[in-house]
C-alpha cells in the first residue's frame, strides 16, 4: 500500500501542477495510525501528506457535491466501491461530471481494528498486511489474524476490483476479497422471526440511536438540500432520541428516502458510534426491490433509472391494483 501511497502522492502534484484539478481529495493521517480521515488537497507540498493503507475506508463521493457547489474542478481518489457512490450522485443530479477528475484506486479490503480489539489485540502499535495474514503488534505481543476475520463488514460483501467510473486507473488493480454466501443471509434469519421477536429486535437496535447523524451525513445516497430531520418544526426533528416512536421514525424514514438509491457502500454502519446495524435495514430494502422489480445495483452506472423511478405494466403495484379492479 505505500507504494500506491506514493503513486496517489505524484499524480496529486501532477493534477494541481498541470492545472487538471483545482484541488484534490484523498486520505490524511489521523490521530492514531488505524483512523485515517478524508481531506483536501490544494497546495502541492501539502500532497506529501496524503496517506494510503488497509485503514482508509472512508467514501470520498459525497466531498465531490461542495467541488460542484464551488464549480471547482476537483480530482478525487476512488476505491472500486466508492466509485458507485459517485455514479449514484450524478444521477441524482447532485455533482456535474465537468467539476470533478476520477483516478481509480486499488483497494483489497479495508480493515476493522474493532474487531482486532474484540479478537484479544489490545493496545495496537502497528498492523502488517501479509497477503491472507495480519499481523498485529501489541504493547503485550504479537497477534495473527486471518484477513477475512478483521476486515470490515463492507468489504467482507466486495463487489469486485472494477471501477464503475474513472478518468484514469492508478496502478495495477488488487484482488479483493471473495464473498460467496448469501448477503442477504441475516435479513432473511431476522424475517423468519415471529412478528413480536422481529420487532423487538428493531426496536433494540434503534433504541441505540444518539441522533448523531453520523449516518445520514456520510451516504451518498441521502444528500437533499435541505432534510426533514433538520426542520425544527417536524416532530422528528430532534438531536437526540426523545421517545421510542421518534427513534424509529428516524431510521425508517432515513431507509425509505435512500430506497432504490443506496448503493450498498456500508458507510453509514461503519460510522455509526453506536453500532445500529443499519446495514441490515439497508439490505432488507435492497432484497425487496430485487424480488419485486428484478436484480438492481444502485450506482453500477450514472443513467439506469432507480425501479422505484421507472414504471412498467407488471409492476407489483400495478398488478395489485388490476385484481382490486376485478
Amino acid at each position: 500500500m505505500q507504494k500506491i501511497a506514493e503513486l496517489m502522492q505524484a499524480k496529486a502534484i501532477e493534477l494541481l501542477e498541470s492545472g487538471k484539478a483545482e484541488k484534490v481529495l484523498a486520505w490524511r493521517a489521523g490521530e492514531f495510525f488505524y483512523d485515517n480521515a478524508p481531506a483536501a488537497f490544494s497546495n502541492v507540498d501539502a500532497c506529501k501528506e496524503i496517506v494510503y493503507n488497509e485503514f482508509c475506508p472512508a467514501n470520498l463521493a459525497k466531498y465531490l457535491i461542495e467541488a460542484t457547489k464551488q464549480q471547482k474542478k476537483t480530482a478525487v481518489f476512488l476505491k472500486p466501491c466508492d466509485t458507485y457512490g459517485v455514479n449514484q450522485l450524478l444521477k441524482d443530479n447532485r455533482i456535474k461530471r465537468e467539476y470533478f477528475y476520477a483516478v481509480g484506486t486499488p483497494c483489497s479490503g479495508m480493515l476493522d481494528e474493532k474487531k482486532m480489539k474484540a479478537l484479544g489485540a489490545k493496545a495496537i502499535l502497528a498492523v502488517t498486511c501479509e497477503g491472507d495474514k495480519i499481523i498485529v503488534e501489541t504493547a503485550y505481543g504479537t497477534k495473527e489474524f486471518a484477513k477475512e476475520d478483521v476486515l470490515l463488514d463492507k468489504c467482507i460483501m466486495c463487489k469486485g476490483n472494477k471501477y464503475k467510473i474513472a478518468d484514469e486507473e492508478l496502478g495495477e488493480k488488487l484482488e479483493t476479497p471473495k464473498f460467496t454466501g448469501d448477503k442477504f443471509a441475516a435479513v432473511k434469519a431476522i424475517e423468519a422471526m415471529p412478528e413480536e421477536e422481529r420487532f423487538a429486535f428493531w426496536q433494540a437496535e434503534l433504541s441505540k440511536c444518539i441522533r448523531c447523524n453520523a449516518c445520514r451525513d456520510i451516504c451518498p445516497a441521502c444528500s437533499c438540500e435541505q432534510c426533514i430531520f433538520d426542520n425544527q418544526d417536524a416532530p422528528v426533528a430532534g438531536k437526540a432520541a426523545a421517545d421510542d416512536v421518534e427513534e424509529q421514525l428516524f431510521h425508517l424514514i432515513r431507509a425509505y428516502h435512500v430506497a432504490g438509491r443506496c448503493v450498498g457502500c456500508g458507510e453509514c454502519a461503519r460510522v455509526c458510534p453506536q453500532g445500529v446495524k443499519l446495514g441490515l435495514l439497508n439490505l432488507k430494502f435492497i432484497k425487496d426491490i430485487n424480488e419485486f422489480y428484478g436484480a438492481y445495483q444502485a450506482g453500477a452506472d450514472a443513467t439506469t433509472p432507480s425501479p422505484l423511478v421507472s414504471y412498467k405494466d407488471n409492476d407489483p403495484e400495478a398488478e395489485e391494483a388490476l385484481q382490486r379492479r376485478g
